[in-house]
């Protein structure tokens, strides 16, 4: 069920959203939290939707949405209500805002915040500078970036150690959670011996990689080399040397060890839903998260 409230407030939404639960059962007592997604009012707004709409099968949870329109415009809220098969395990709310209401989005968003639960901002693109200081930033326990689709990714990751809050995370951390586990699966086998150096390649655009350089430079302290090339992460020690490589859009990956056979394992890339999914199975700091954007200043590129 999709419906349109154009030119409305924020108390006639809050309005129909207590008829609806009465009229046809929608009910909010289930949910487990209330994820608070800032974008702008383009295709944009619709694909971080079907993203939360698909990570709320896994988190029922209210949705959010702030979708930014054209500051200069005449002050106005468009809101639509999603429930049921349109909103997944979830509830969306889509509120459109235009004109001085992008200036006063905590106030817009605020009575909508379910009692009691957990608040989560997820910016799926265009990010404040300082997410904890931001006024949504301010009412989330846990604030979600994307650095990916930043103009300047390596930069955009970057400024994120800079302006860390305990609480804050980006999905860059997430697209690489299945490498990490790969490595750390790989050097919990002999021989047990001292990393030496490790090489992480890939595509310049992707911060992904340039997180796990960080998480490795500062787990096993060594040198850490970052290039452009093939995705792949190669790790030497005395005896033996351990590589990952897949193509760059491809789905299965080759681990290759001295002496051993390859094996091929698969490791596609992560769609957003599932990295948000991820991101909000925990609501604690993540001080590995913190620790390997630290890392990244010990990262050699080349």
């Amino acid at each position: 069920m999709i419906i349109d409230m154009p030119g409305t407030t924020t108390g006639e939404v809050a309005k129909r959203m207590v008829e609806l639960r009465e009229s046809n059962g929608v009910i909010t007592m289930g949910r487990v939290l209330t994820l608070v997604v800032c974008t702008l009012d383009s295709s944009e707004a619709e694909d971080a939707i079907d993203a939360a709409t698909e990570a709320s099968r896994e988190h029922p949870c209210r949705v959010i949405v702030l979708a930014r329109g054209d500051r200069e415009a005449e002050t106005r809220l468009d809101a639509q209500i999603r429930v049921g098969g349109d909103a997944g395990a979830a509830e969306v709310i889509v509120l459109r805002l235009q004109g001085q209401l992008i200036s006063h989005e905590s106030s817009v968003v605020t009575p909508f915040l379910l009692p009691d639960t957990p608040v989560v901002a997820w910016w799926p693109r265009g990010a404040p500078e300082f997410p904890s200081k931001d006024s949504v930033g301010r009412l989330a326990i846990r604030r979600i970036t994307d650095a990916t689709f930043a103009p300047d990714p390596l930069a955009t990751i970057r400024k994120r150690r800079d302006s860390y809050a305990p609480g804050d995370t980006d999905l860059a951390w997430s697209r690489i959670t299945y490498w990490r586990a790969l490595l750390a699966a790989a050097l919990d086998e002999p021989p047990f011996e001292k990393v030496d150096s490790v090489t992480v390649s890939g595509l310049v655009t992707e911060p992904a990689l340039d997180v796990l350089a960080g998480w490795l430079a500062d787990r096993l302290g060594c040198p850490v080399v970052r290039r452009v090339g093939e995705l792949r992460v190669e790790v030497h020690r005395a005896s033996d040397s351990i590589a990952i490589t897949r193509p760059q859009l491809g789905r299965t990956a080759t681990l290759t060890r001295t002496g051993d056979p390859d094996q091929r394992i698969a490791l596609a890339r992560r769609e957003t839903r599932d990295c948000l999914a991820e991101e909000l199975r925990r609501l604690d700091a993540d001080e590995i998260y913190a620790e390997a954007l630290a890392g990244i200043e010990k990262v050699t590129y080349e």
